[in-house]
């Protein structure tokens, strides 16, 4: 079984197809604001079997155009809190 690198990937992939994105336009949109992404790479983000550094968050943030906090999956409740 593979670790996992990153936290972000499903919610990459989420927001993506949200906004009716494929890899290769995102990857596009990635590339105009500097970061030489490939459909693969982000492909392996996507499956979390990369590390996504905080550089390549900020750019992935910008092109699907959310905050970056968008990008981090979802707190669980934890109940009531004391």
């Amino acid at each position: 079984m593979t670790k996992q690198q990153n936290i972000i990937g499903a919610q990459v992939r989420k927001l993506r197809y949200q906004q009716d994105l494929t890899q290769e336009a995102l990857a596009a949109r990635c590339g105009v604001l500097g970061w030489d992404l490939s459909r693969a790479t982000l492909s392996k983000i996507e499956a979390r079997l990369r590390c996504v550094t905080d550089v390549e968050l900020e750019i992935l943030a910008n092109a699907l155009k959310v905050q970056i906090t968008a990008l981090y999956p979802p707190r669980r409740s934890r109940g009531p809190k004391n």
